[in-house]
């Protein structure tokens, strides 16, 4: 009788794993669709449509280091940078997961990490691409949909676009400085020389 159970278990087992990792596959296709989502709403700057990928607690840290914790604070930074007189004219944005979100609590939440790449064009002309990190936890709502409770955006203080554009800048005016310097200090030689000859005529 025993070992009719164990046969019995070891024919059903793989349609249990198979099932279970169609479940997990399905899982992993919505998540992708959230991403897709959010990169779609920004890069055609339909910024009210992120709502729709954000649980109604969330918690983000942008690449600045803002904080927005709920929907009215997202639209009022997209409207304090990207709106009149506002520092930025667009962005566009790609978010590149690690590997697949690790799931947790049931398969209800989950954490996924990856790279990003967000290109601004500023109102002054400028394109600036910055290379980010992120790190999201998404989390199923009363209505079985995720959405993104958590996202956590930075970038490296010592790589990215704007320190090697001040970088650059600092390294010019130095330059520059150190021509001036010359100059003037020539030019005040010549002068204290002028004066000290036409003393002693």
């Amino acid at each position: 009788m025993f070992k009719k159970l164990i046969i019995t278990a070891l024919l059903f087992m793989p349609l249990v794993v198979n099932a279970a990792s169609e479940n997990d596959a399905e899982i992993h296709q919505q998540l992708r669709q959230l991403l897709t989502g959010i990169e779609t709403a920004v890069n055609t700057e339909h910024y009210a449509d992120l709502n729709t990928f954000f649980h109604q607690n969330l918690r983000v840290t942008t690449v600045n280091q803002n904080t927005i914790s709920s929907y009215a604070d997202m639209q009022a930074y997209f409207k304090d940078w990207f709106g009149e007189g506002g520092y930025l004219v667009s962005l566009k944005m790609t978010l590149s997961p690690d590997a697949l979100t690790e799931l947790y609590h049931n398969k209800t939440m989950g954490i996924v990490r990856g790279d990003g790449i967000e290109k601004y064009k500023l109102s002054d002309g400028r394109d600036i691409d910055l290379k980010t990190r992120w790190t999201a936890t998404v989390i199923k709502d009363d209505g079985g949909q995720w959405r993104i409770l958590a996202l956590h955006l930075g970038t490296n203080f010592y790589d990215n676009a704007i320190y090697h554009e001040t970088k650059n800048y600092l390294t010019k005016m130095g330059i520059i400085g150190t021509v001036l310097a010359l100059v003037l200090g020539v030019g005040l030689g010549f002068y204290l020389r002028g004066r000290k000859r036409k003393g002693t005529a």
